[in-house]
């Protein structure tokens, strides 16, 4: 039965890339409102797909208070009595930015070096690629009850998801939700994700004036406000570089080493950089909190003129670690702000956004299946249980909306993917891999 399944994959390959290439030319970027057609074409192309399968219901569905942001259901009933499996992708994708930065057409799929590049190649119109194969592989004999949820704003931060499944508990009620929206631990290295950081975004502002005044006629008396907001922002790490914000969990993390030379060359780490923080490499990266300045408001230095700023505003952002909450990071924040802003100069800390870290328990049959598949897809290799440290605060959605379902957190990308960036790739020969993968754990699953 395995080698029946390998053969079907490698057989439907080369149509699944054509679909994923189809899909990939639709310029469906959620976060350009001019764009808000092609990401309505995007939704409407993959119903198509679906319903080329001959997928039982199929509709295109957005949150009744919104209107937009198209998403797809569509369900594909199995035997009598087998599991119900959720497959979710998102078929929005990042703005391409400028296109001189790509070596090829952002908007046209181009092969090279055995990498698919082009923007959505990856993130994550393959995740919606590979459930469509594991279908395929199978036709009119799913071994379990497939449904489908591909949403349309998950890169504008999935607003209304929580809506959606509200609205649509009970065809979106499943046993087992596969979420392709993650990676693999390296080419030819499988992976279950299953942790991930939050997030706490705020805008920080330091007023040290009312209006700007001559800084010769008035500097070594009144403070200005760049300096005093760097002070604030020299506060946020001790000498080590971890956050010195008092309050914030800290966790430990798989056993798994990550080499320097990796480190180095997937971070584009300048030479001589010395890392920041204490603890393993994948505990600063995966179950330690981070926060990074992501933005400034002050003078450029180009026509900066001998004045005394009298305000300036920051982007901080705050990584939260699996076990902590963003209400407590968020008031762990500010106590430390309002506690370091110096000589009496006025904070104002307004709140950008906020996502859950997430933390899965990735015991019982539904994994073991998983790490079955992946596997013997991966010939023999055993999978990663893998954190990440960045944010996908809709996982914590769906672990609240089916509290009773287990979430299975995987994806097609890889350590050189470059999702969000230029130059994104999908790793072709992975691909097949995950293909094989996803039609592998539907089997065992109906087992």
């Amino acid at each position: 039965m395995s080698d029946d399944i390998r053969a079907r994959v490698n057989d439907l390959l080369p149509g699944i890339r054509q679909d994923l290439e189809d899909l990939v030319r639709i310029e469906s970027v959620s976060a350009d409102p001019a764009r808000a057609g092609e990401v309505q074409r995007s939704a409407e192309a993959v119903a198509e797909l679906f319903r080329a399968e001959d997928f039982d219901t199929v509709e295109i569905v957005s949150a009744e208070a919104d209107g937009r942001a198209p998403a797809v259901i569509a369900h594909k009933a199995g035997p009598e009595g087998a599991p119900t499996v959720l497959l979710y992708a998102h078929h929005d994708v990042q703005p391409e930015n400028d296109h001189a930065d790509w070596d090829s057409p952002p908007w046209e799929p181009t092969e090279r070096d055995g990498r698919l590049y082009a923007r959505g190649a990856a993130d994550d119109k393959a995740g919606i690629a590979a459930h469509l194969g594991a279908i395929r592989v199978f036709g009119a004999d799913l071994p379990v009850s497939v449904t489908m949820f591909i949403e349309g704003e998950e890169e504008v931060g999935s607003d209304t998801l929580p809506a959606l499944l509200k609205e649509h508990h009970d065809k979106l009620r499943a046993d087992v939700i596969v979420i392709a929206d993650s990676g693999n631990w390296d080419i030819g290295e499988p992976a279950l994700t299953t942790s991930l950081r939050g997030l706490v975004r705020v805008d920080v502002e330091v007023r040290t004036l009312t209006h700007a005044v001559h800084s010769g006629m008035w500097g070594g008396l009144v403070p200005d406000s760049i300096i005093a907001l760097s002070r604030v922002i020299a506060s946020l790490h001790d000498d080590a570089g971890d956050v010195a914000i008092a309050g914030l969990h800290s966790g430990p993390a798989a056993d798994v080493t990550y080499p320097e030379e990796r480190l180095r060359a997937e971070s584009g780490a300048v030479p001589g950089i010395e890392w920041i923080g204490t603890g393993s490499a994948v505990e600063r990266l995966w179950t330690k909190p981070a926060l990074s300045i992501t933005g400034l408001d002050a003078p450029k230095v180009d026509g900066a003129s001998n004045t005394l700023v009298p305000a300036a505003r920051a982007k901080i952002s705050l990584r939260v670690a699996p076990g902590d909450t963003t209400a407590n990071a968020l008031a762990c924040l500010r106590a430390h702000l309002e506690a370091h802003v110096p000589w009496g100069a006025e904070l104002t800390v307004t709140v950008v956004d906020t996502g859950e870290a997430t933390q899965i328990d990735a015991t019982g049959p539904a994994y073991d299946a998983a790490r079955a598949a992946f596997e013997e897809a991966w010939d023999g290799v055993a999978p990663v249980d893998m954190g990440v440290g960045g944010s996908i605060p809709f996982i914590a959605e769906f672990l609240e909306a089916f509290p009773q379902a287990s979430v299975l957190v995987t994806g097609v990308e890889d350590p050189d993917t470059r999702a969000h960036g230029a130059n994104e790739g999908l790793h072709l020969a992975e691909f097949a891999r995950v293909v094989l993968a996803e039609a592998l754990l539907l089997r065992n699953l109906a087992r």
